[in-house]
């Protein structure tokens, strides 16, 4: 099992297995550490991770849930190969809710909202300047989740998650593309510029253009890692 699966004794201690197992899980699905169709024991995560069966067994149920992995009665758990179809669905998910979460932000974005969403684009471009894909990725969620924050319904952003389980690996597959993380900052950018321009139809056309961004690449990630891919 990858190293990154193994948590910390100290963290442990401080509670909250169950969501460090669910989010050290998510994080080897995400980046790829776990490769598709490959059959997941409960003994061998728990050992990695060195905590009990029950958190591990609690957190593929819900990745599950997020169709990162699947659960097929009397075989086991795979990881699950990403569906086109599936990315269709989560990506009309996605645009509904952080696009009618934006509007609001526009209208009600504060000047400490702005402070903030500017910082993690800054953070954004030392990850790209370092080559960091990892910590790209991370602060990537936490832009679109301070701009849901920002528009008073932070679940907009909970529930684009739950649906997320497909598109989020083929983003995170998408970060080695020339130029791709550039491009994405860009478009951060404009984001937040409209958002501080409180102006709602500008932040909406932006940020829908910015989601959509991933589709244009999509074909070529799938080239050039088809075993990720389910046969469609």
């Amino acid at each position: 099992m990858p190293p990154e699966l193994r948590i910390a004794l100290t963290d442990r201690a401080r509670g909250g297995t169950r969501q460090r197992v669910y989010d050290a899980l998510r994080d080897v699905l995400v980046a790829g550490r776990l490769e598709p169709g490959r059959r997941l024991s409960e003994n061998e995560l728990a050992e990695a991770l060195g905590v009990s069966r029950t958190p591990v067994r609690e957190a593929l149920v819900r990745l599950g849930d997020d169709r990162l992995v699947e659960i097929v009665p009397q075989l086991g758990t795979f990881v699950s190969k990403i569906s086109i179809g599936a990315v269709a669905d989560a990506q009309f998910v996605r645009e509904a809710l952080e696009c009618a979460a934006i509007r609001l932000t526009a209208e009600r974005a504060t000047d400490a909202d702005l402070l903030e969403l500017r910082a993690i684009v800054a953070q954004q471009e030392e990850a790209h300047a370092a080559g960091d894909f990892d910590r790209f990725f991370v602060t990537d969620d936490a832009f679109h989740a301070k701009l849901c924050a920002a528009s008073g319904h932070e679940i907009a952003w909970s529930l684009a998650q739950r649906a997320d389980g497909h598109l989020v690996r083929v983003r995170r597959l998408s970060l080695p593309v020339p130029e791709y993380m550039g491009e994405m900052i860009q478009e951060h950018r404009a984001v937040v510029d409209a958002v501080a321009a409180h102006d709602p139809d500008r932040a909406e056309g932006e940020l829908r253009h910015h989601l959509r961004m991933v589709l244009s690449v999509l074909e070529a990630i799938r080239a050039e890692h088809p075993e990720f891919f389910a046969a469609e």
